[in-house]
């Protein structure tokens, strides 16, 4: 069955790079949320949100693209990423600052595409930041 092999696949993460997508991503996940109220674009409702959301959400689906180009990884973010933003504005789980720099430049209509758009590129580049931090510090047949 499909969903086996996805849960095989979450399985078969070794611990060390598992442990460096949890700090990378929770990490990532405090700058962008603080980034986000700073520049006054959006924010999560609860600070905690950054856990359920980079952690319990993010980590599985990088690590279910890892492998694939980045093309790949990117497209299917980018459908990962829509039902999160979508689902975030409609429930008020996440709150977007009214006529923010975003809303100014592309209009109001277009920000939880541009959001999605965005954050869709985390897939390829945090499963690139993942693999060189564990090469770097992990894997000892390769030295970079």
């Amino acid at each position: 069955m499909i969903l086996n092999k996805i849960v095989e696949k979450l399985k078969s993460v070794e611990r060390k790079r598992l442990l460096i997508y949890v700090i990378v991503y929770f990490l990532w996940g405090l700058l962008m949320h603080h980034v986000g109220q700073w520049l006054e674009i959006a924010k999560f409702t609860f600070w905690w949100q950054v856990i359920s959301t980079y952690i319990l959400y993010m980590v599985p689906i990088s690590i279910l693209l890892r492998g694939y180009s980045i093309f790949t990884q990117y497209a299917y973010g980018l459908v990962a990423m829509a039902i999160l933003e979508f689902g975030g504005y409609t429930l008020g789980t996440s709150y977007i600052y009214p006529d923010n720099i975003l809303e100014q430049c592309f209009g109001t209509h277009t920000f939880a595409l541009g959001m999605a758009m965005f954050f869709a590129l985390y897939f390829p580049i945090g499963n690139w930041v993942v693999n060189r931090i564990y090469l770097l510090f992990v894997d000892d047949k390769s030295k970079i």
